[in-house]
């Protein structure tokens, strides 16, 4: 029997209620729906094995295709009904860790959908035919999804390649070997207090410079956003684990205040910040060479704490931008897993690494 989590058993769930409503809604930037603005679905695509198409064609009977030919239909009552139960699982107390969902196991056997995840390296969740209410024509597109139904997720995941390299400047002859001996206990046991770190070395005198990112197609990726996204992320680093800032647009206020890049139009930062959120939202990875192009065409997903489904569409991407902003936060990762928080030398030079990582709120 197949355990589902509850991530799993929100992305079936996104996937059938497409099917029932034969819509989705447009949200603005606070996750509320714009009942006049909304895109009429034609079809869901998914591609389990490489070559394999299945079309999900929405309707009073939804038909299934396999490559073009048509294998199967179910009354669009069933979709209704199942994603109706699986709303009541998902919301239930007891369905936090994986479970077991029998009947929704059943069903997706019966509609021929056997995996659920798009591969690691797409950045949509989910396909999508739908016409455009503006245009009128149709269009296929790839969306993003973000569930506020259980704990929140990462935006961008922690790894060695977030990490961002300082030069520590001091003349304090033992501040390694002090400021290592530095940690916090919970549960009994040790962990890096990088927070402390970086206040026993500011306490010293000591000034931190940013070098440069621990992976090169990172930072290259970020020039593509733009020539200082590096520098000014290097600088919202430090308001994090120095002064303890964390939701994001109180980082851009931070920096509008201090305005390090010395800007004449402070509303720069506010920009640019949202373009780098959203284009790791949309298809940035930071360990993959970007081309700046959008993976997740057709914007965002998102599923309400109630059990809407609502979209970020491409042409109401201000809203977007705004709402990734108002929505996420720095938060600290594993230092043992990701290797940052230790001051280290090199070739006479003191030096730290900060880790980057930003979750929804």
């Amino acid at each position: 029997m197949f355990m589902w989590n509850k991530w799993e058993r929100a992305e079936v769930y996104v996937l059938l209620r497409l099917l029932a409503k034969e819509k989705i809604y447009a949200t603005d930037n606070e996750s509320n729906k714009l009942e006049d603005v909304y895109f009429p679905i034609i079809k869901v695509l998914r591609e389990e094995n490489e070559g394999e198409i299945k079309e999900y064609t929405a309707g009073e009977m939804i038909s299934i295709y396999i490559n073009g030919a048509k294998v199967k239909e179910l009354p669009m009552t069933e979709f209704e009904s199942e994603y109706g139960n699986l709303l009541n699982e998902i919301n239930s107390k007891d369905s936090k860790c994986a479970l077991s969902v029998e009947s929704t196991q059943d069903f997706m056997d019966r509609i021929l959908c056997y995996k659920i995840f798009a591969p690691t390296t797409d950045k949509s969740d989910i396909t999508v035919k739908i016409i455009d209410a503006d245009t009128v024509y149709s269009q296929t597109i790839g969306s993003s999804m973000k569930f506020e139904l259980g704990s929140y997720p990462t935006l961008l995941n922690a790894g060695k390649n977030t990490n961002f390299i300082y030069k520590i400047v001091h003349n304090h002859p033992y501040l390694i070997r002090e400021a290592n001996r530095i940690y916090k206990n919970s549960g009994d046991k040790n962990h890096t207090d990088v927070r402390e770190r970086i206040n026993k070395i500011i306490k010293e005198n000591g000034t931190l410079e940013y070098q440069k990112i621990n992976n090169q197609v990172f930072e290259d990726n970020l020039v593509l956003i733009d020539s200082n996204m590096d520098k000014i992320i290097a600088e919202t680093l430090l308001y994090f684990y120095k002064d303890g800032i964390s939701n994001c647009n109180e980082m851009v206020e931070k920096l509008e205040q201090e305005n390090p890049m010395n800007y004449g139009n402070v509303n720069a930062y506010k920009y640019k910040f949202k373009k780098f959120l959203t284009a790791v939202a949309l298809g940035m990875k930071p360990a993959t060479v970007w081309d700046g192009l959008d993976e997740a065409t057709g914007g965002y997903i998102v599923v309400t704490k109630e059990g809407n489904v609502l979209a970020y569409h491409i042409y109401n991407r201000n809203y977007f931008e705004e709402y990734l902003l108002s929505n996420t936060k720095y938060e600290t990762a594993s230092t043992s897993r990701h290797d940052f928080g230790e001051v280290y030398s090199e070739n006479g030079e003191d030096f730290i690494e900060l880790n980057l990582q930003v979750r929804f709120r």
